[in-house]
């Protein structure tokens, strides 16, 4: 939003109006209160508007259904008030997640035209929002970008890891080396920028990474000089972390609160390879990576700790 208004682009930000907007202060922005779970409170957000940037979704629920209501059928109400409200929409940018495409199974990097296999329930939803949104590739200019693991200044599930690391603790699991994809967050909004400029087919899909691929030792240790200390490195069975999201998602029913680690997010945490291929986002969208992780991570440690978050 700020990368837009810093371009001159006047903004339209949909809010529920239990949102919290603290960092929509002090930025210009025209604000219509709405949600995508209410189809008829999103026919003024979309009306009169020359693009939309989807970005809205849940990556935590207490209910599993919850992740469908809001990222499959919350995108397929945006598609359709936009279909009904706005004809003259020049692009519909959907952020989906890796996620949806689930890991690699050979071993390579994970393509767009590669089968695509979630494993958790938000994987899954974010798959489903994919395919509602595609099926309107005719009617509606649209693309859609998955976003590898995304961190930086703001996010919060990242944060986790760099916490435990910032206690001098490098978790990592006994078994095969595991493989991530990491995309800082300033890429990821250049990506949605080019996306907005260019001009692919409707339809199409692109991946979205810093371009490389990192044991999760590496990034241990990346985050430690990035937070300059030494920190140890503890090999945690896998069966501890589904024992932990059971036991999560169990209190989570009593507090009803969305546990931080659930068994979805726990199967997508033991998965050996989560790389993917960036070669068509190149080739069609223009876009090149520019903060390697040691770069990105010093960047995310100075943002934590300028706001007391470590």
């Amino acid at each position: 939003m700020e990368a837009l208004v810093k371009k001159g682009v006047d903004v339209r930000c949909l809010l529920r109006k239990g949102s919290n907007r603290k960092w929509l202060k002090g930025i210009p922005t025209e604000e219509v209160y709405g949600d995508c779970s209410d189809p008829a409170s999103l026919r003024e957000a979309v009306r009169g508007v020359d693009q939309v940037f989807h970005l809205a979704g849940v990556t935590k629920a207490v209910k599993e259904e919850t992740f469908f209501r809001v990222n499959a059928f919350g995108t397929d109400n945006l598609i359709h008030a936009c279909l009904e409200h706005n004809a003259r929409l020049r692009r519909f940018i959907y952020v989906s997640s890796q996620a949806a495409a689930g890991p690699c199974r050979n071993g390579k990097r994970k393509t767009e035209s590669d089968e695509c296999q979630p494993v958790s329930p938000y994987g899954q939803s974010k798959r489903m929002g994919e395919d509602l949104a595609i099926a309107h590739r005719h009617e509606i200019p649209l693309v859609v970008l998955r976003p590898s693991a995304v961190y930086g200044p703001r996010d919060t599930d990242m944060f986790a890891y760099f916490k435990l690391v910032s206690r001098r603790v490098k978790p990592c699991f006994f078994g095969e080396d595991q493989y991530f994809s990491l995309c800082y967050v300033e890429d990821v909004i250049q990506a949605i920028l080019l996306t907005a400029c260019a001009t692919t087919p409707t339809g199409e899909i692109f991946f979205v990474s810093d371009g490389h691929e990192y044991r999760m030792e590496e990034i241990g240790d990346v985050l430690a000089r990035a937070l300059e200390i030494k920190a140890v490195r503890i090999r945690v069975p896998k069966a501890v972390i589904f024992g932990i999201a059971s036991l999560s998602e169990h209190l989570s029913r009593f507090s009803r609160k969305p546990s931080l680690i659930s068994r979805g997010k726990a199967e997508e945490m033991v998965q050996c390879h989560w790389g993917c291929d960036i070669a068509k986002a190149r080739a069609l969208l223009g876009f090149e990576p520019r903060i390697g992780l040691l770069e990105g991570a010093r960047r995310t440690v100075d943002w934590y700790r300028k706001e007391n978050w470590l």
